[in-house]
């Protein structure tokens, strides 16, 4: 990154906030410009990592503010105009946001408004929606007691059910496969139960795996399917439809298939898969592995706007994938040799994709809205969850406290108070910055390298 021109930039932001405050003129709308708006930190990081040289990006949000719940104090969208390109997420968390685009839309079409979460709606967790359950490990499963009258499909990248099979003596579907595009993937989990209404243990290690193959007389070619163990991992090839049989095997050898009716998975040439709603979920911008479909959403729309300097967007976007990849890639270390897979985050629900993603638990006293208070009920499930996992670090959001970066917020304090916990660290949702990360020059990436991810080595026993 560039000191001197990110420092340049925050002057800028700070020079439209008060704009909006009408502190000074705001430029008029149509006004030639050179450069875009961002809706807050992690967007605009984005937007100034690819575009380089070429443009300029303004965020509007000050040091010390979340993304996430900040609106603008007066009407934004007569600075905004004067851009060349706004970048936002098109969700009700940000509704500010999108009325902004609403208005650019209708009396701006020169302004390109460009939304993130394009394309990622299969990705997006849902609210309200129970994940896919836990096996219940340490217990014996022979294969007479296995209970096939309801095998339920889960898809992973949501983590939300698609359906289930109805076994014997009814044989068919309730729901069934996603359709994918040409190129991507999509894993499907696979819920089996015994008898008793156990889950059973599925992947590698186990005496039990899922797989699956094509139905009977189905086109090769359509679809490539990848056994992991624990799921199934379907791979578009090329468009078309084709039947797909669920296997359960049992120490290699198949015990059960959903063969007399298969279901369907359709792979089309690209999807139109929309982005975020109501209820979704929207900090997929914590997820390097969902990052970098945004990256390349922006990307996309930067070349659009300014096709003659595409192959700078390209080549930088790469380069900065490369970089959340090997986040990713850190992440997945850090949790595969931790002591533990719970700890606790006081601050608002934030992380869910983070979990989803690295397969461990973080517990919040609220749900998603950072303007949610938490109760007392709240705060004794918390304190019961440190008291019964032995946790004596907590994770907590820095923009929770009156001071960013320099106090802790109240929450904190009172477990303090009332728990054995004697140890805080910092986890930032990347929805914004502190005046000394500023001065660091600290993006998305340098938060996460060194803020998150040496607090969750930390919380998580990884040290």
């Amino acid at each position: 990154m560039n000191l001197s021109r990110r420092g340049l930039l925050t002057a800028g932001a700070g020079a439209a906030t008060a704009a909006v405050a009408g502190c000074v003129d705001a430029a008029a709308p149509g006004q030639e410009s050179d450069g875009g708006y961002a809706a807050f930190f992690t967007l605009w990081d984005w937007a100034e990592e690819i575009s380089g040289d070429t443009l300029d990006f303004e965020n509007p949000v000050s040091a010390g503010q979340m993304g996430h719940g900040w609106s603008p104090d007066g009407d934004i969208t007569r600075e905004i105009a004067s851009s060349e390109m706004f970048l936002y997420l098109d969700t009700p968390e940000f509704s500010w946001a999108q009325d902004v685009a609403t208005e650019l839309e209708r009396d701006h079409d020169e302004v390109a408004v460009v939304d993130a979460l394009e394309g990622l709606e299969p990705y997006l967790i849902p609210f309200d929606t129970e994940p896919m359950p836990e096996p219940d490990h340490g217990r014996d499963y022979p294969p007479e007691s296995l209970w096939f009258e309801e095998v339920d499909i889960y898809d992973l990248r949501s983590n939300q059910q698609l359906g289930y099979w109805h076994g014997p003596g009814f044989n068919h579907w309730h729901g069934g496969l996603p359709d994918i595009a040409v190129g991507d993937s999509v894993p499907i989990g696979v819920v089996l139960k015994d008898e008793a209404e156990n889950i059973v243990p599925l992947g590698d290690g186990e005496s039990y795996r899922v797989d699956a193959r094509l139905a009977d007389g189905e086109p090769e070619g359509v679809v490539d399917i990848e056994s992991r163990g624990d799921r199934v991992v379907f791979h578009g090839e090329s468009t078309g439809s084709a039947g797909i049989v669920f296997q359960i095997l049992h120490e290699g050898e198949v015990i059960y298939e959903t063969d007399p009716e298969p279901t369907s998975i359709r792979v089309q040439e690209t999807l139109d898969a929309g982005g975020a709603d109501e209820f979704h979920d929207p900090h997929a911008w914590t997820d390097p592995v969902l990052s970098q479909r945004m990256v390349d959403n922006v990307a996309d729309a930067l070349a659009e706007i300014n096709p003659e300097s595409e192959d700078t967007y390209r080549d930088n976007a790469e380069q900065y994938k490369q970089r959340l990849q090997s986040v990713h890639e850190e992440l997945e270390t850090l949790v595969e040799t931790a002591e533990r897979d719970i700890a606790v985050f006081a601050g608002h629900d934030s992380f869910q994709y983070v979990e989803q993603r690295y397969d461990f638990e973080l517990h919040t006293p609220v749900g998603i809205s950072p303007d949610a208070g938490e109760s007392f009920d709240d705060m004794t499930r918390l304190n019961n969850v440190i008291e019964e996992h032995g946790i004596d670090t907590v994770l907590y959001d820095p923009f929770e406290s009156a001071s960013p970066g320099e106090d802790l917020p109240q929450m904190v304090e009172n477990i303090f108070e009332e728990t054995s916990v004697d140890s805080a660290e910092p986890l930032s949702p990347l929805e914004g910055t502190t005046e000394t990360w500023q001065e660091n020059d600290w993006g998305w990436v340098e938060q996460m390298e060194n803020v998150n991810i040496p607090s969750l080595r930390k919380a998580l026993g990884a040290d």
